[in-house]
């Protein structure tokens, strides 16, 4: 049992000294650490107070500024709108008038419509889109078609209006949007520290898919702006095209008439002519017929001409293969006679095309010889129905304002 029992170990005085001292440096180095760490605490405790303070008041000054943005937006839709239903209300006034013009242009269009009839009687190249027609479907157009320009008015009126609607509604939903924004953008304004409904929220820090830059939000109401400016401005134009139209009517209708009367007398003038001077042509015609009928003669004599030279540079040629040995020379006789073959072929080649291109020109003449005899009978018929049919009868026509 003795034999158990151990003596505690014992310690030289120097150990001892060293023990304390570690123990004074271990508790001296922990006390220094804990010193950091709280004033490391402190300084951060200070730091995050600032830094939260100065973003939560950075924070007030971008929803103040996001107010203030909305504002001038929710001001500049505002005004706009107000602008586009006063401009839609006058054009509905403006529609009203053209409905009562459209039904004020029912006549007299009878006189203008016979002689449009009467000149498709006119055939050949006399059958012609001219002035007096031009002028003819223009007093049409003032007369029957002043219903149509009217009616087209009055569509795009209608259209007008719809797309003024349309802006409308944009600016509108718009605006609606904007409100919402404006009244949620408020409260947040009114938030602070102390505010009794203040709470956490769940997966708030992140960016909404559906989402949109600033500048995509500041570019959707500029477009919602330019429209509704854009069909005021539009609208404006109509009215203005619209006052134009209904004021000038009345006054076009004497001056087409008038304008279609010096055409009419101006195209009979011009037919006349024309066919004066295709009598001329056709005396010109007869001229050179005969004139080529005598060329094409001469061209056949020269060509007849040309079979005895042929001919004989070709026997030439022929007796001279039969010459015996080394006297079957290239010589200089040898190649001349091969040269003139080639030039009498070519030449005889030559006017034969300008026969053939001689025999083409009197075709040409023939067929022109019967062209300018039809082309007078037209003219003739083309006077007939101009100079008696419809300026006799136009002589009866009075202009009535509507």
């Amino acid at each position: 049992m003795a034999k158990l029992l151990q003596v505690p170990p014992r310690f030289f005085p120097s150990e001892w000294h060293i023990a304390n001292k570690t123990q004074y440096a271990s508790a001296e180095s922990q006390r220094s650490r804990s010193e950091r760490v709280v004033e490391e605490s402190q300084r951060l405790v200070d730091e995050i107070e600032k830094t939260t303070q100065k973003t939560q008041s950075d924070v007030n000054k971008k929803i103040e500024q996001r107010l203030e943005e909305i504002k001038f937006w929710k001001q500049e839709l505002d005004d706009k709108l107000e602008e586009l239903v006063n401009e839609t209300e006058v054009l509905l006034t403006f529609k009203t008038r053209v409905e009562k013009a459209l039904e004020s242009c029912r006549e007299p269009l009878f006189i203008a419509q016979e002689c449009l009839l009467n000149r498709e009687r006119r055939v050949g190249i006399d059958l012609v889109h001219d002035e007096v027609e031009r002028e003819l479907i223009k007093e049409v157009e003032v007369l029957q078609g002043v219903m149509a320009l009217l009616e087209r008015t009055l569509e795009q009126s209608n259209e007008q209006i719809r797309l003024n609607r349309s802006a409308k509604y944009n600016l509108e939903m718009d605006l609606k949007d904007k409100f919402t924004a404006l009244t949620i953008d408020n409260y947040c304004a009114d938030l602070t520290n102390n505010t009794p409904d203040i709470r956490y929220a769940k997966n708030v820090v992140k960016v909404e898919g559906n989402s949109v830059s600033p500048q995509d939000w500041i570019d959707f109401s500029n477009i919602n702006v330019e429209k509704a400016d854009k069909q005021r401005n539009n609208s404006l134009a109509l009215r203005a095209l619209i006052d134009s139209i209904l004021s000038q009517t009345a006054g076009d209708l004497r001056k087409q008439c008038d304008t279609v009367n010096v055409a009419f007398r101006n195209r009979v003038k011009e037919t006349k002519d024309a066919k004066s001077k295709l009598e001329t042509h056709l005396a010109k015609v007869m001229d050179e017929i005969t004139s080529q009928e005598k060329n094409i003669a001469a061209l056949k004599k020269a060509i007849a001409d040309k079979e005895g030279p042929a001919k004989v540079a070709q026997t030439r040629l022929e007796a001279r293969t039969h010459r015996p040995n080394v006297e079957l020379c290239r010589d200089m006789v040898q190649y001349r006679l091969m040269s003139e073959v080639q030039e009498i072929t070519s030449n005889i080649q030559r006017l034969k095309d300008t026969w053939a291109q001689a025999e083409a020109e009197l075709k040409g003449l023939s067929r022109r010889q019967l062209s300018l005899e039809e082309e007078i009978q037209v003219k003739e018929n083309t006077l007939y129905i101009d100079e008696v049919l419809c300026m006799q009868m136009r002589e009866s026509i009075s202009i009535n304002n509507f």
